[in-house]
């Protein structure tokens, strides 16, 4: 299957705009977050639309991913992402929402798997390895930055 959407779910207890000023400080991405990131680095910027060069970690190694992220004041961002070394690209979208118990985010990604090799083994490792990935290393460090 060429196509995969992947959806979290998951409440932060911290203020919105906590939560917002950690997720969109790109540039400090891989220093909270190590086990997700290498490195980013903003190579345009124009506005809330930035243009970011990051190595990103999964699957035991480090990849190369080009991002065209545009940041929505205090709700998340949305990223359109490739990893031309893979043959993947996505569209990523983490948002945010304030709520009794503090901020839900909602995330989804659509990933597009262009290697036809990669399509055999891709489905059940994205689909459930990647999202319980996301979570141990994004959203669980999160709540240790905000909820501490």
């Amino acid at each position: 299957m060429k196509h995969i959407n992947l959806k979290g779910s998951w409440i932060i207890k911290a203020p919105i705009d906590q939560v917002f000023k950690i997720v969109t400080d790109f540039e400090n991405i891989p220093k909270n977050f190590p086990t997700v990131a290498e490195s980013l680095v903003i190579t345009k910027k124009d506005g809330n639309k930035l243009e970011i060069d990051a190595q990103v970690k999964s699957f035991g190694t480090v990849f190369p991913v080009k991002m065209k992220t545009e940041i929505i004041p205090e709700k998340g961002y949305v990223s359109d992402n490739e990893n031309s070394k893979l043959g993947i690209s996505g569209h990523e979208e983490f948002m945010m929402e304030e709520t009794e118990e503090g901020t839900r985010i909602n995330y989804t990604y659509g990933v597009d798997i262009h290697n036809r090799w990669l399509r055999i083994i891709a489905r059940p490792l994205l689909s459930w390895y990647s999202m319980k990935f996301w979570e141990k290393a994004f959203i669980d460090r999160l709540k240790k930055i905000c909820e501490n």
